[in-house]
């Protein structure tokens, strides 16, 4: 009888597991959109852009928490990781855009790539999940195959690379309180619309004295942008809910490979050796993980 439940735990780990791997490799899709969409955007303020990146995703989880039974209902020992989880993200978001803008999209996103290892960092602290030797091994390889995507430039050593890189740390701490909501029971569109309307207010009164007039495909972009952005959430936020950042941030890399077959698609910039010997890296050690995880449980 034991091993009968040994077996129905490790499937039921098993399958929590590959739920979070596929939730994250759909939010590493989408985060690339809304990374083009930005882009696209032009030559706006970083407030404005992330005013909009935000309000979309606010108003989307807020219809979709109105419809449920429970409606904006939140659990009485959420309120404190919400904050956290808001707060972090908030700021690991405005310091990104803000590096974006001055430090240049590549070495920006290489930079905000430090996330998974801050997730997994912080993840010991907060929540006692400690990695194994291997995990940490596959997130430094995974980081290495970015690195060699990316091609940081000299600009990473200044200090809007600092801002870049507390924008990892940012991300990579609000997915931390995102799986201990999860682990709470808190339900993930209540998450996503908490941070959504707090990161809303925080970017209001930028946009109230330093809104510059868009153009019709501009407003359109930001549109795009704040949509994909809630669907990454929403896959974000149930990615972390179903595994810890140990099992499936090194996944999160992904997100490098799509914004490179964006940029091939729309901007006509072809990968060099460097470039595809980084695919290879983040694929293999994607594929390793995964297999690995499947083989100890």
């Amino acid at each position: 009888m034991e091993k009968l439940y040994d077996e129905l735990d490790n499937k039921m780990k098993n399958s929590r597991q590959s739920k979070g791997i596929i939730y994250i490799l759909l939010a590493a899709f989408f985060f690339s959109i809304m990374t083009i969409m930005v882009r696209l955007s032009g030559d706006l303020p970083t407030m404005q852009k992330a005013f909009f990146r935000n309000f979309v995703a606010a108003i989307f989880s807020g219809i979709v928490l109105f419809r449920t039974e429970e409606k904006f209902y939140i659990r009485k020992d959420s309120w404190f990781s919400l904050f956290m989880r808001a707060g972090f993200g908030t700021a690991g978001l405005i310091a990104n855009f803000w590096a974006i803008d001055r430090l240049g999209i590549a070495d920006a996103n290489m930079l905000n790539k430090m996330s998974p290892f801050f997730a997994i960092i912080l993840s010991i602290f907060v929540l006692k999940e400690v990695p194994k030797r291997f995990e940490v091994i596959c997130v430094i390889v995974a980081f290495i195959g970015a690195a060699l995507i990316i091609k940081p430039t000299k600009g990473i050593a200044s200090l809007p690379a600092l801002a870049g890189l507390f924008g990892g740390f940012g991300a990579g701490t609000a997915y931390t309180f995102v799986r201990k909501l999860g682990k709470q029971g808190e339900r993930g569109p209540v998450i996503v619309m908490f941070f959504s309307v707090f990161s809303t207010l925080v970017c209001l009164p930028w946009l109230i004295f330093d809104y510059h007039p868009m153009t019709g495909k501009q407003f359109l972009c930001l549109l795009a942008a704040g949509t994909a952005a809630c669907i990454a959430q929403m896959c974000i936020t149930a990615a972390y809910t179903y595994a810890p950042a140990k099992e499936i941030s090194v996944y999160d890399y992904t997100q490098v490979i799509f914004a490179t077959f964006w940029g091939m698609l729309l901007f006509s910039e072809v990968p060099d050796y460097l470039s595809i010997t980084g695919y290879v890296l983040i694929i293999g050690v994607a594929v390793l993980k995964w297999k690995y995880s499947r083989r100890i449980k």
